[in-house]
Order: structure tokens, then C-alpha cells, then sequence
């Protein structure tokens, strides 16, 4: 069964100058639960007294899933176990 992550709301945190913009920093456990890393795309939309931060679920490329493999969590072998029928070789 796969482990439900808890949602964290109101997370204190802070805009800050950057540049002529404003910036906003997440903290990782917010990061997490949202499903975000660095480079991440996202759309932000604006109301007022409100501000949302939507990932966009950018389907990951060969590259990044394999950068994301750990052997020793995935169990190395994808089939560790000898052949049970007629399965060629």
C-alpha cells in the first residue's frame, strides 16, 4: 500500500526583494509534499489575498527517471527469480 504524505498548510514563510521582482522560498518539507524539486515548472495565478502555486505534471524524461534510480530501493534485479514455465533466453 503506498503511504499517503499529510498536506502542511499555513507554512510561515516570507516574499523578498529579488531584482525588481519578489521572491518566495519553500521549504523542503513543503517542496515534498507538493511533489517539487529545483527547476520544477509550475503556473502561479493571482487573486485578490491570494496566491496559488500549481506543479505542472511534466512527464519526466528517460534521463531524469534514471538519474532517480537506486538500485537498493528498487530491489536491483527486475526479475530475481528463476524461470517458472517456458520463457526463452
Amino acid at each position: 500500500m503506498r503511504a499517503i504524505t499529510p498536506a502542511i498548510h499555513n507554512a510561515p514563510s516570507r516574499l523578498v526583494p529579488w531584482g525588481t521582482s519578489l521572491g518566495l522560498r519553500i521549504t523542503k518539507a513543503v517542496a515534498k509534499v507538493a511533489g517539487v524539486e529545483a527547476d520544477s515548472q509550475v503556473t502561479i495565478s493571482a487573486q485578490p489575498g491570494r496566491i496559488v502555486i500549481e506543479s505542472v505534471n511534466a512527464r519526466p524524461t528517460l534521463e531524469a527517471m534514471l538519474a532517480r534510480f537506486d538500485p537498493v530501493r528498487h530491489g536491483g534485479e527486475a526479475m530475481a527469480f528463476t524461470p517458472v514455465g517456458k520463457e526463452v533466453f
